[in-house]
């Protein structure tokens, strides 16, 4: 990739580092502008009371705390009173019952031992009963709340003591077993009234000697209590747990806040407010969002370009040219939302999401692609937010997303346009699967107009993304120097002029050179080096040869060697020319900055071996530095395979059916030379590199110089 002269002279002025900061600088704040127009508030035309202007909608996903307060309290109170049951209640009744009988029947017993039978009085109001009472009252246990001493008067412990035995047991029959009959039915603390008044009837329905039913009465009043008791705890406990399980009420995104021409309630005016949209005064949220936003991206692109293993003058090509794509980008996703004044509905389909990711590979490489595939779906949810300012459209980035993504895998092959454009209308048959999803999903009913449209748009963005990458490609190449897969392949084209020049002025350098090409192809892709570019930079090595053809060995056809009446010194100098006019010839015709290199260094420094030691055994007195190239040496891995493939294809070719054997010795010395010549002291190439390079030129020579079978009527014909 070439420098611009317009940045290269900015770069005279400005260090790697602040001129790469300067260019983030720059691009956050384009982008911030961009952007702002669609996160700036714009307050609704509205007023409380007043009627909607239009239907409005939630432009995102909001929690209704009223709403879930309410809701909480709804289901707070459907929680009732917890009730736990007081393990032996009816046993614990009628075992009052049955001890205060006792007493009484021990009190009158003990009477009856201390008087005569004939001399007891059974009026209540005689002094032996008064005496039966005092002694009665001392074996009543006392509770805490004294509650059986309240409720048991002198009256009704009086009539207790009057009556006989038998009608105390009958009491105590009746007692207990209605007692019995209640309490098991369940008596809580707020039913006890009831139940001592239900306990009172069923007493009073049986037939006492005189006034016993009322004894009887105070007796079960005394001893009925409830059975279930009121459990606060775990009444508290149930309603938190009914709070907990109260899902929050939220305002959903799309949903209606209020319909056109209806009021706008205080409930309704408060909802717009809680979203922003009646908001007069200046809010500074948005623009702090949208600065996060930025600065998201763009540490994510000084991170990604830190990271990236390229040199530094090239990272700079890189980013620049990756940040006008972007920006190139946002313009067309604002000129496609211009059109929202067409009142068609989702006019954001019709964006060509998949151009950025398609120039950017056939430019750059799949990984910068991809990431700004990431960014540029994101941009899109804000530009495209048809609901409110400040809100996102989830659709409309997946839409971007699995476009863009589409757009960079299906562009299988870059080296012809033809498959861009193939690649288009496969972003468009996935542009109509992607809406056909959101569409459906939705369940949402349409018209068959709007599924016109729709198919209309997945078309037209698929199609327009291709034909946009198409007509960005030169701009890129030549603004840049850009040498894209395409142009690799339009310049190995035989029509090209220079390569026809070649092919008719020197032919045997011509196939030279391609044969160089099929070496040096496989022996790149072996260790991951650009085969393409090697196979093209083969192509034009020696074109500098078509200035002098009959001077090199492969074009002397016939002719008598014009080296064998020239001086070592004078032959050198036409050989060793060859690189740099090779480099003037490319120059003039302009082609890459790559190719020119390949042709300059596919020599190095290498060492014109026959005319020095021709020199040397003439008696000259001669040294090395000036029979070798004056380079410079191989700057990259595929000038340095073609380095090697040169002189091996050159040396096996001037052998006569060479064997395997041979042609892996003779490629293994010519590294070895090269080597210890130093020739890859400047370029990344490793030893382990090599030694892949040597196994696939070997592997490559074995195929073209296999042995051949002699067929019999040629035999015969030699003889």
């Amino acid at each position: 990739m070439q420098t611009h002269p317009l940045l290269h002279k900015i770069r005279m002025f400005l260090s790697y580092r602040l001129f790469t900061n300067l260019m983030f600088i720059l691009l956050g704040i384009i982008v911030f502008g961009i952007l702002y127009g669609n996160v700036k508030p714009k307050p609704l035309d509205i007023s409380l009371y007043g009627e909607a202007p239009s239907t409005i909608r939630a432009p995102k996903t909001l929690p209704d705390e009223e709403a879930t307060e309410k809701k909480k309290e709804e289901a707070k109170a459907e929680v009732g009173k917890v009730y736990s049951t007081k393990e032996g209640a009816v046993n614990n009744a009628v075992m009052l019952v049955s001890s205060l009988i006792d007493s009484v029947l021990e009190v009158k017993a003990e009477s009856i031992k201390e008087s005569p039978p004939e001399e007891e009085e059974i009026n209540p109001q005689s002094p032996n009963v008064n005496k039966q009472l005092e002694e009665l009252k001392k074996r009543i246990p006392e509770s805490n709340d004294n509650i059986v001493t309240k409720a048991l008067t002198d009256n009704v412990l009086k009539m207790l003591l009057s009556a006989t035995e038998t009608d105390l047991e009958r009491v105590e029959s009746i007692v207990t077993t209605q007692l019995q009959v209640i309490m098991q039915n369940k008596v809580k603390e707020e039913e006890l009234r009831e139940a001592k008044v239900n306990l009172e009837e069923r007493i009073k329905s049986f037939t006492f000697t005189g006034d016993l039913s009322d004894a009887a009465v105070a007796l079960g009043n005394v001893a009925i209590e409830p059975t279930e008791y009121y459990d606060e705890e775990k009444t508290e406990q149930l309603k938190k747990q009914a709070v907990e399980e109260v899902q929050p009420v939220k305002i959903v995104y799309g949903e209606v806040i209020v319909e056109e021409g209806k009021l706008v309630t205080p409930n309704i005016y408060e909802t717009l407010n809680d979203f922003g949209m009646v908001e007069e005064d200046f809010s500074l949220k948005p623009i702090i969002g949208l600065a996060l936003f930025i600065i998201v991206i763009i540490s994510s692109l000084y991170y990604f370009f830190y990271t990236l293993e390229v040199r530094e003058e090239q990272k700079q090509n890189y980013l620049i040219l990756t940040s006008i794509v972007f920006v190139i980008s946002l313009l067309l996703m604002k000129i496609t939302g211009l059109l929202k004044q067409l009142e068609i509905n989702d006019i954001a389909f019709l964006f060509p999401a998949a151009f950025t990711g398609m120039i950017l590979r056939i430019l750059l490489n799949e990984r910068i692609a991809m990431m700004m595939v990431f960014i540029i779906s994101a941009c899109a949810s804000i530009v495209f937010n048809e609901k409110f300012s400040g809100s996102i459209d989830i659709e409309v980035a997946i839409y971007t997303l699995f476009s863009g993504v589409a757009g960079i895998m299906t562009l299988v092959s870059r080296n012809q346009r033809t498959n861009v454009l193939r690649a288009g209308i496969y972003v468009a048959f996935v542009n109509i699967l992607i809406i056909a999803f959101l569409v459906l999903l939705s369940d949402v009913s349409y018209t068959s107009t709007e599924y016109i449209y729709y198919l209309v748009f997945a078309l037209v963005s698929g199609i327009g993304s291709s034909i946009l990458t198409i007509g960005f490609l030169p701009f890129f190449e030549t603004g840049f120097g850009i040498l894209s897969s395409m142009r690799l392949v339009e310049l190995s084209s035989p029509n090209q002029p220079l390569l026809k020049k070649l092919l008719t002025e020197a032919p045997g350098t011509y196939h030279h050179s391609v044969m160089v090409a099929n070496l040096a192809e496989s022996a790149c892709e072996a260790i991951g080096a650009n085969g393409l570019l090697a196979r093209v930079g083969c192509y034009y090595h020696d074109v500098g040869k078509s200035k002098r053809p009959h001077f090199f060995i492969e074009n002397q056809m016939n002719i008598e060697n014009p080296h064998d009446r020239m001086s070592p010194e004078t032959s050198k100098t036409i050989i060793i020319n060859h690189a740099s006019d090779g480099a003037e010839m490319l120059r003039k015709y302009k082609l890459p900055k790559e190719i020119i290199d390949i042709a300059e260094q596919h020599h190095g420094t290498t060492l014109l071996k026959y005319f020095y030691y021709k020199a040397k055994e003439q008696g000259k007195d001669v040294t090395e530095e000036e029979y070798r190239y004056p380079g410079p040496k191989p700057q990259t891995k595929e000038t340095a395979i073609i380095n090697i493939a040169d002189s091996v294809e050159a040396a096996v070719r001037s052998k006569n059916s060479p064997t395997q054997e041979e042609i892996k010795n003779l490629v293994a010395a010519i590294v070895k030379d090269r080597l210890n010549d130093g020739q890859f002291n400047e370029c990344d190439i490793s030893l382990k590199e090599l030694e892949k390079v040597k196994i696939a030129l070997c592997e490559t020579l074995n195929g073209i110089y296999h042995p051949r079978i002699e067929y019999p009527e040629l035999k015969a014909k030699g003889e």
